[in-house]
């Protein structure tokens, strides 16, 4: 089955199915509670980025006991922001943040605005936060396609094991022909989906007995052809840049004062890959240089 012949088939026979299935087990997330309200959901999209659940809940409660409204952080450094994010990982997000909050404050009034095309002008903000964000938090029709729910409807409605590295037009125009008509329903479509990827139609070893719509399912029914686009990405950790990145951030992190530059050379052996990694975060503006060979995060 194509993308085109996908959308011939009448979207309710999946709706039904999966939004009775996330009834039932969807996750009890913070996030997903009336009193997250769109801050919460905004802070939440941000940090599970390319980051598991489990990592993100402690990050994440105590992110909105410190700063429950988009104005408190916008009013501390955003060094705080990164000290904040701990080891999440890919710490500009905590600095996307960070600027969103202060548009927020600055252009709405310090509440997260409803309007997709608001969400999408503030900074840090791409395509897929703002519909998320629209429609987890607004409960308006958007689109929202993340990995989970890319692999969900590549396997049901595509009839393949795996989505493209890069998402299509093809792939967008699919997750709107699947959309239901109404609001409500439609955001909880798109949470319905996110969490079905997540939980069963995992990248590796899903699971279709506990597929709502298994019966349905255009890779399952063709027999689950092998994937047979590009090699999928792998990420590693181990040696790269990412991990003496980490390990500068982590000692800054933990200290009150500026950091002396020994301080720094004591996390990694290799000189020339600790250098780049400094210079690196320094160009992201995730570490402030200082006079007499010190650093800090930044201030501004």
């Amino acid at each position: 089955m194509t993308a085109t012949t996908a959308t011939q088939t009448p979207p309710v026979s999946l709706h039904t199915p999966v939004i009775g299935w996330f009834d039932q087990h969807a996750r009890d997330l913070p996030w997903r509670r009336p009193e997250a309200g769109a801050w919460g959901v905004m802070v939440s999209e941000f940090m599970l980025q390319q980051t598991p659940v489990n990592r993100v809940l402690p990050v994440y409660e105590q992110w909105l006991a410190r700063w429950p409204r988009p104005a408190d952080l916008a009013a501390d450094p955003p060094g705080e922001a990164v000290r904040a994010w701990g080891r999440l990982g890919y710490p500009r997000r905590a600095l996307r943040l960070h600027g969103a909050a202060q548009a927020i404050t600055e252009r709405h009034g310090g509440d997260v605005p409803s309007e997709h095309a608001q969400l999408l002008a503030l900074p840090g903000i791409g395509e897929y936060t703002a519909a998320a964000v629209a429609s987890f938090a607004y409960r308006q029709r958007h689109a929202v396609l993340d990995t989970n729910v890319r692999r969900v409807f590549a396997r049901a409605a595509t009839g393949i094991q795996y989505p493209p590295n890069a998402t299509t037009a093809a792939e967008r125009k699919l997750a709107r022909a699947l959309l239901p008509e109404e609001d409500e329903r439609a955001a909880r479509w798109a949470a319905a989906t996110m969490e079905l990827g997540a939980l069963v139609c995992t990248a590796k070893n899903e699971d279709c007995t506990r597929c709502p719509i298994a019966e349905q399912c255009a890779w399952r029914l063709a027999g689950k052809p092998a994937h047979q686009g590009p090699p999928r990405r792998g990420q590693t950790y181990a040696g790269t840049d990412r991990q003496v990145r980490g390990r500068l951030l982590a000692v800054l992190r933990e200290a009150v004062t500026p950091v002396p530059q020994s301080a720094l050379d004591a996390v990694w052996d290799e000189p020339v890959q600790r250098a780049r990694a400094l210079d690196g975060l320094v160009a992201d503006g995730l570490v402030e240089p200082l006079a007499g060979g010190q650093y800090r995060l930044p201030l501004t």
